[in-house]
């Protein structure tokens, strides 16, 4: 028997790659993290994470335990609903930033969209920025998007941290750069995080650079990066179809890490949980309930999406 506690940090810690941000994300200190891991780890009898100086990696049973560790979690979460007897019913409205789209995200919101019936989920896909104005506005409740590192700690207006990711460089597998011109751009429009992050860190190198493309839809520019018509910025866990890394001789400067942070906003039209006569009530409501799923199958949003490329 593996104990869903132990499973859950398990997966906070494999979403994270860090154990002081698993702890962070939790609640916990991180030494208590690391005991549960260890408990873990004895139970199955395997090592599930490598750690070394330079971070921290799944071992190969720690990626067969992933799979098993959500469908526990998963199971174990269905039977606390039914026997709690809690129904969420209202209008859940969810933001996702516009990478997520071509993740398994949707297979998560299908999967909340069955235990949940009685929620009305309207989904929005826009940039990170508007979706946050939009939060603030009061016409969003929950959005999933990308920030800059180290804004926020984990608290309510800071966020929860999903996972940390790097941006790379992307584009078509016939993709070449001339040092001596300028570097071709396929970019969001403002104020993309993405796009912000590219000509900050080419002016700081440098580097002249040009637009070729800029569009608010990934699947204009995943088509105009595949074109040949310029490279763009991406995290690395979410590299569309089609697309590649560039290698480190393309020349082209680091670019760092992103944040993938869930936002709350100030209250929830889907928040309240009816009571089944009889049965005791569940706190939480929508938001929290479709934040806790995002959560707990965190890594499937990057290091499993479907058709994902990887160079």
């Amino acid at each position: 028997m593996f104990d869903p506690t132990q499973l859950r940090t398990f997966l906070t810690v494999s979403q994270t790659l860090s154990f002081t941000q698993a702890a962070e994300r939790l609640g916990l200190r991180q030494s208590t993290v690391s005991q549960q891991v260890r408990r873990l780890e004895e139970a199955a009898g395997r090592q599930l994470f490598a750690r070394d100086t330079h971070g921290v990696a799944l071992t190969e049973d720690g990626e067969a335990m992933l799979g098993f560790a959500r469908t526990i979690l998963e199971a174990n979460e269905r039977a606390a609903h039914w026997f709690a007897g809690t129904r969420l019913r209202g209008r859940l409205r969810f933001g996702a930033s516009e990478d997520f789209v071509l993740t398994r995200l949707p297979e998560i919101l299908a999967a909340f969209r069955r235990d949940h019936p009685e929620v009305d989920l309207e989904l929005t896909v826009d940039l990170s920025g508007p979706l946050q104005e939009q939060l603030a506005a009061g016409r969003l409740d929950l959005v999933l998007v990308k920030r800059h590192p180290g804004r926020g700690s984990g608290d309510a207006r800071g966020g929860r941290l999903v996972w940390r990711d790097r941006l790379v460089w992307i584009g078509s597998e016939r993709t070449r750069l001339d040092a001596h011109r300028p570097v071709p751009l396929v970019v969001f429009p403002p104020p993309a995080v993405t796009r912000a992050r590219a000509l900050e860190v080419l002016e700081r190198h440098g580097r002249p650079w040009r637009v070729t493309c800029t569009s608010g839809s990934l699947s204009g520019l995943v088509a105009a990066a595949g074109a040949g018509l310029g490279v763009m910025a991406h995290a690395e866990g979410m590299i569309p179809p089609g697309l590649v890394r560039l290698p480190a001789r393309a020349g082209l400067p680091d670019l760092g890490e992103v944040d993938v942070v869930l936002l709350h906003g100030a209250g929830s039209e889907a928040a309240g949980p009816s009571r089944a006569p009889g049965r005791p009530g569940a706190p939480g409501g929508g938001a929290e309930a479709l934040a806790d799923a995002i959560l707990a199958a965190g890594d499937r949003l990057h290091s499993s999406a479907p058709g994902t490329t990887r160079g």
